[in-house]
């Protein structure tokens, strides 16, 4: 999704609770060390439920969710998944594309209803993030070979796309890469996780274009710390999950350092604090715009505020290193006003 944020754009810094709690099980209405996250053109969230293996989706209006993929356990029957990463809604197929980490491979999951069993896309790879461009080529990370492949629907060997030549700090390498996005022009943006960059590889480019961090691990607004989730409007600016700085940043189209969006006050489970962020996504229309958080919280129930069902959404997701699990917060851009805030 692509929309125009304005230079002058402020997000409120203190988030708005949404869905969150402690209280780890595989009750509908609760989580455990959730990790991926998708919002559609509906406001329907869509979340890799990682230790309950399964995909589970919440209506804008529902204060609980449904299972629309796994929950018979870990495990490689066509019916399970293993630590599921991340995923995609394909509309034209009306699927689920699915990160199944643990089994080393990437599942369709029909959204029909009573669909019990997935597919297998693609086998032999340690995905862990994907996205698909208007053409519905998948693109999809594979961190034991440090690169992105892009393929068709249907194809099994695809396309190297970024990195492919091992693990390392080369502008034609990748170091861990993690959560990916591809633009209008088809280039695909990589969080390279573990060279504390973000890097830009135009389409048939042989080597890549840093285009946030990229100086070393480190706190400065010219640094990066383990950089997660990331999107780009359409004015080329890279709005980036910086992980190891508990912040998100942005970095306008040929900047040499961000600028911080949100967080940056610490870890921790406050309003204004993040916990290691992971992904983000962006969803547009021309209402709302916010960003939704999901971080390990320090609550012992679960909240849900569900407010309106299409506004500009980023995404923001975050690691849980502790036997807790994770809240989704609402961070609004100033001027815009929730719908129905009172539901709960």
């Amino acid at each position: 999704y692509f929309t125009d944020i304005s230079i002058d754009a402020r997000w409120a810094q203190n988030g708005i609770t949404i869905v969150g709690g402690c209280e780890a099980s595989e009750a509908t209405n609760q989580l455990h060390s959730p990790l991926g996250l998708y919002i559609d053109e509906e406001g329907t969230m869509f979340i890799a439920d990682q230790v309950n293996q399964r995909i589970v989706q919440w209506k804008s209006v529902a204060l609980s969710s449904e299972v629309v993929a796994g929950n018979k356990g870990k495990g490689d029957r066509l019916d399970q998944l293993n630590t599921p990463t991340d995923m995609i809604v394909d509309k034209e197929g009306n699927s689920l594309i699915i990160c199944d980490w643990g089994n080393k491979r990437v599942m369709r999951w029909s959204l029909r209803i009573d669909t019990t069993n997935g597919e297998i896309l693609i086998s032999n790879i340690r995905c862990f993030g994907l996205t698909m461009d208007d053409q519905r080529f998948l693109y999809v990370s594979d961190q034991e070979k440090h690169e992105v492949r892009r393929y068709k629907i249907g194809e099994t060997t695809g396309t190297v796309v970024a990195g492919g030549n091992g693990k390392g700090d080369r502008l034609n390498q990748l170091n861990w890469p993690r959560y990916i996005f591809a633009d209008q022009d088809y280039s695909v943006y990589v969080s390279d996780c573990w060279n504390h960059r973000v890097i830009k590889w135009t389409k048939g480019a042989k080597e890549g274009i840093v285009v946030a961090g990229g100086r070393g691990e480190g706190n400065a607004l010219n640094q990066l710390s383990l950089p997660n989730g990331l999107f780009v409007d359409s004015s080329g600016s890279v709005y980036v999950a910086d992980g190891g700085n508990n912040r998100v940043t942005c970095w306008r189209k040929g900047a040499t350092q961000g600028e911080l969006v949100v967080g940056g006050n610490g870890e921790g489970s406050r309003p204004n604090q993040f916990n290691y962020p992971r992904a983000l996504l962006l969803a547009a229309n021309n209402r709302h715009s916010a960003i939704i958080s999901v971080f390990a919280c320090s609550v012992s129930d679960i909240e849900v505020k569900v407010a309106a069902s299409k506004w500009n959404f980023s995404v923001l997701k975050v690691r849980n290193e502790r036997p807790c699990d994770s809240e989704l917060r609402l961070n609004l851009l100033h001027g815009s006003k929730c719908c129905d805030p009172e539901r709960t």
